[in-house]
């Protein structure tokens, strides 16, 4: 019996319709025109995300220039970017008139998969950045870290990133508070979002400020090296290298630093910022960050490129060679003619001899 009252304290048996109707924000069971265009681009760039993810994480098996903490970091930035792929062609297909049907729990998930894939993210590109700022400063181009280390550090990433996708779902929500529930995120509370918004805009100002030192640090240190041809490529090498992944946390900062403000913004209460006018973008802003770094990967190594080349390449010359084994044959004239004289032996010959023997012949023509 008390378990019944504190259920409904909690408004533990009401429906998500509920929820986002309390919070203001409009829910329908009616699809219109601008659901399937958000649907359908949001689908399509779904499927590119996981497709050059996938190709970023073969490439970097593949080619053993890729073996190094540094490379193994941002392969795991690619398996993070992968799962965000893949959270938000499961919020696609969760999205909508299809929110209306959801239970408490599919919305957690629902929510969970995308937290959970933001900071694997962050904490992904703040490893790679304390991993170049300790290799950089020891004047190297690669961590002498070990592949063990590296794995725990990655095991690590992927606890944390879990267990704070999980932490709405666990308690910290606004079912028994109705009053502190986000206008963005109807079952969450604003207190989360400002907490979720804080953390990771300071982290990005951590990464920022690291990175500026690593480059102030690299540009006093390269006035003062030698003109010897070792020293500059190695020079040229570590700055490429810096310039790539340097890369990769500016569109990450600008891609998702906005959807961090907006949630930032509905965590305080501010009436008057229009929050859901935003939203759609800023999600699909954040959305693309995903597939940008096999671009940069492409654009700025020159090896990751050619591993790409090679993988597609591959691909392709084993579809076609399934094709042409799959067994479907053409027959023509010529094709029919040939089997007619290959096939029919004379006497005491079989067709394979008079193939050899028109070879043989062949052969005698050329000399």
């Amino acid at each position: 019996m008390d378990a019944d009252k504190g259920c409904t304290k909690c408004f533990c048996n009401y429906t998500i319709k509920f929820f986002y109707e309390k919070s203001g924000k409009n829910i329908s069971d009616h699809w219109s025109s601008r659901d399937y265009v958000i649907v359908s681009l949001g689908l399509t760039v779904c499927f590119i995300v996981i497709f050059s993810n996938l190709l970023v994480m073969g490439a970097i098996l593949k080619n053993r220039r890729f073996h190094f903490p540094i490379y193994y970091l941002l392969g795991n930035l690619a398996v993070a970017d992968l799962f965000a792929g893949i959270a938000y062609l499961h919020l696609m297909f969760h999205t909508g008139p299809w929110t209306i049907k959801l239970s408490r729990e599919q919305w957690f998930i629902r929510q969970g998969l995308v937290d959970t894939s933001l900071t694997a993210s962050v904490l992904n590109l703040l490893a790679v950045a304390v991993e170049r700022h300790q290799t950089i400063f020891n004047m190297q181009l690669h961590s002498n870290m070990s592949t063990r280390r590296v794995f725990i550090i990655i095991v690590f990433i992927w606890v944390v990133a879990i267990i704070m996708g999980l932490i709405p779902s666990m308690g910290w929500n606004c079912l028994c508070a109705l009053g502190e529930c986000s206008t963005m995120a109807p079952l969450y509370s604003r207190s989360y979002l400002v907490f979720w918004a804080v953390v990771n805009l300071f982290t990005f100002s951590v990464m920022v400020a690291i990175y500026t030192r690593i480059f102030l640090y690299v540009r006093r240190k390269s006035s003062q090296m030698s003109q010897h041809t070792t020293q500059m490529r190695h020079r040229e090498t570590v700055l490429n290298l810096m310039k790539t992944v340097s890369m990769i946390l500016g569109c990450f900062v600008i891609c998702w630093t906005p959807g961090l403000v907006l949630l930032l913004l509905d965590g305080v209460g501010c009436t008057k910022c229009n929050v859901l006018q935003y939203e759609k973008y800023f999600l699909v802003l954040a959305e693309c960050n995903s597939f940008f770094n096999p671009i940069i990967y492409s654009f700025r190594d020159g090896d990751m490129r050619r591993t790409f080349k090679q993988i597609l390449c591959y691909l392709c010359r084993r579809r076609g060679d399934q094709l042409d084994n799959s067994g479907v044959q053409f027959t023509t004239l010529d094709h029919e003619n040939y089997k007619s004289r290959t096939a029919a032996p004379t006497e005491g010959n079989n067709g394979t001899l008079l193939i050899r023997r028109d070879r043989d012949d062949a052969s005698k023509d050329w000399r």
